[in-house]
This record gives C-alpha cells, structure tokens and sequence, in this order.
C-alpha cells in the first residue's frame, strides 16, 4: 500500500535528489498567500474538512468554505468557519460577494464546469482572482484514473487499497476542465481572463516500492511539460462577467 505518509517520504526523497522541487501543496499556497489582503473576503470551493482555508482563515477579513458533502463540513477543523451545503454550479451568495475563490481538487470532478465557472465569474468582485489546484488530463495518473472510471467499483476499491483512502472520499472524476485548452476556452466563456497556468510534476503516485520510484523518476525526467501530473492556474475576474449559461 502508498499510503499518504509513505508517498510523503517519497516526496521528501524526491526533493533532496532534485534541489528546487516543490510539490504542488506548497506552489498552490504560496500562489493563492499572493493574492491575500487583509481586507479580502475569501471562499474555499470544496473545502471538505479543512482545505486551505484551515490555515487562512484569519489572515482576511471574511472567510467561507463550501462544499457538497454536509458530513465532511461538519467534521470541519474549524468550527467556527462560516460553511455552507452548496455545489460549485449554484452557489448562494450574492454577486461580487469575494475577492478571491479558491478550490484544490475541485475541477475534475465538475460535470458542468462552464456553469461553475461562471458562478466563480459572478461572486467574484471585479479584478479579484480565481485560484485553484487539479489534474493535469494529460498525465499518466489522469490518464490510468479515466480508463478505471469506466468501472467505478474498481476504482474505489483499488484507491482504498493501493493508496489507503476511504472510499467515501473518492469521488467520480471527468476531467473536462483539466488542460491547458479547456481552460482558456471555459475562462473565457465564463468571464475570466486567464492569467497562468503552471504544470507541476510528482513521480511518487506509483511509487509502491523502490523499483518503481526510480522507474517513475526516470519517466519524470522524459515526459513533456504538459504531461506533468498537477496543474496550478490562476483567473481574473473582468470588468463585466457574462451572464451564466442556461441551466439545463
């Protein structure tokens, strides 16, 4: 089994081998800790039961989390962080209610991400940014993960057996907002300027033992830029925000 803990150490393995490596955790924190103010208000979308806003919290003037799963928010780390029930594609604040949106592990699940988006577009205050962490389609990983989501029961028993996760935490994948492509032509419909989009490589998923990390780490230095595993991307709201797409 990978647990989180034994890929942890793979990482940290990985990081001293590779001097100026960071996985992408830290290049998403840091990333969205560039767009705080003290004066903003900021969402966490899908904060689960800590999510980044675990540590952010009060470093603005306004802090929420959301997210579908009511359990997971009522198990949250912070119990005094306003949270509500909601799915990205109807959210129930007001318009420019934010100054920054962000979200990790929340794209690839969207079955309507332009409508998500578009609510990003909608609370977003003008000039404010978007900021979240996914799936890079084009990886392996990504790749391996769509191929077993044709079989949903194998997916979650293999997770919970390979990589030790409950299989109430796994949740189906799409991945239809999860390149370079998508992203810019679902920003742009949405009323977000994209501004960057960085990939981030991390050969440790299939490192099950000491064969397969240096096998990994060999293909790690030979796949191309946009195969890198994670993706960390940042939009701006723009003057004017479309009107969202019609519900179906």
């Amino acid at each position: 089994m990978l647990d989180l803990e034994r890929q942890n150490a793979y990482r940290r393995r990985y990081a001293r081998e590779h001097p100026g490596w960071q996985d992408s955790g830290p290049i998403y924190e840091a990333t969205v800790r560039r767009h705080l103010r003290p004066d903003a208000r900021l969402l966490d979308l899908g904060c689960g039961r800590g999510g980044l806003v675990e540590l952010l919290h009060d470093r603005v003037a306004l802090a929420v989390g959301a997210d579908p799963d009511l359990p997971s928010l009522r198990e949250h780390r912070v119990p005094s962080l306003p949270r509500v029930v909601a799915r990205a594609e109807a959210l129930p604040f007001a318009s420019e209610s934010f100054d920054l949106v962000i979200a990790s592990w929340v794209l690839e699940h969207l079955t309507a991400p332009e409508q998500a988006l578009a609510e990003i577009a909608r609370l977003l205050a003008p000039g404010g940014r978007f900021v979240f962490l996914t799936p890079n389609a084009h990886s392996l990983p990504a790749l391996l993960n769509r191929l077993l989501g044709r079989m949903a029961w194998l997916q979650r028993w293999l997770v919970a057996r390979l990589y030790g996760r409950v299989e109430a935490d796994t949740f189906p994948v799409v991945y239809r907002a999860n390149t370079l492509h998508a992203l810019r032509r679902l920003m742009q419909r949405a009323g977000l300027q994209y501004e960057t989009l960085t990939f981030i490589g991390d050969p440790t998923y299939f490192a099950f033992n000491e064969l397969l990390y240096r096998l990994s780490c060999w293909l790690e230095a030979r796949i191309p830029q946009t195969m890198k595993v994670h993706l960390v991307g940042v939009g701006r709201r723009e003057r004017q925000a479309p009107d969202p797409p019609p519900q179906p």
